[in-house]
């Protein structure tokens, strides 16, 4: 994590991402900007985040570490979207694990200064009850896409999601749990696609080769 002193960026961010609108009064001078190198941590389990964050560049997944030492992958990020805004609201909330997919830029505020303020802003709340619904709908949309669509398909779109710089790295046993299928059979479509040609088998991962195929099979999905 890298806190950046470019104001201009930071400006140039906060009037694409819509930021100023999420709230009732002009938040901007307690708003920082900060850097997240890919594979980095914005979130860490356990560690209840000191910010208050607002994706505005970049892809970021959410997942949780089970008793058993299993990692559970939950969510995923795109902007623009907070993030550590179920810690803002209640301070009791365990903390998940939020890890920069590549690399991520964003918007934030300390709570430590603004939390009451925000707490009390009617705005702010009302855009967050959106933003929930929309997360919920969105899970609720994938765990339908697991029962009703082929393995071929959901893979491509994931791999499209989770992708860095056309590197795909996920670890098979925890996408295999997020899709609802067995490692075997996560393991047989993947040598699919490298078969085909859309993926090429690399060190600890999976080069794009056809990004075209994959954009077509993931494109059924969100049909």
């Amino acid at each position: 994590m890298k806190k950046l002193q470019n104001e201009k960026l930071k400006q140039q961010f906060i009037h694409s991402s819509d930021y100023l609108d999420q709230f009732s009064f002009d938040i901007s001078l307690d708003t920082h900007l900060f850097f997240f190198p890919a594979n980095s941590y914005i979130v860490k389990e356990d560690n209840p985040p000191s910010h208050l964050f607002y994706l505005v560049k970049g892809k970021a997944k959410l997942y949780d570490t089970l008793a058993n030492g299993k990692v559970a992958l939950i969510d995923f990020f795109s902007p623009p979207c907070f993030i550590g805004e179920m810690e803002l609201v209640d301070e009791n909330q365990t903390a998940f694990s939020v890890q920069a997919i590549e690399d991520c830029w964003c918007l934030a505020v300390a709570r430590k200064d603004c939390q009451k303020r925000l707490l009390q802003d009617t705005l702010f709340l009302q855009k967050l009850c959106i933003y929930f619904a929309h997360k919920n709908y969105r899970n609720i949309k994938a765990s339908t896409q697991n029962q009703g669509f082929p393995l071929s398909q959901r893979l491509a779109s994931f791999i499209l999601l989770t992708q860095n710089e056309g590197t795909y790295r996920e670890q098979h046993t925890q996408v295999a749990e997020y899709l609802g299928v067995s490692y075997r059979h996560l393991l047989f479509v993947i040598a699919q696609f490298v078969e085909e040609g859309y993926l090429e088998k690399i060190e600890k991962g999976y080069l794009i080769l056809d990004i075209e195929a994959l954009t077509q099979l993931s494109n059924e999905v969100k049909a």
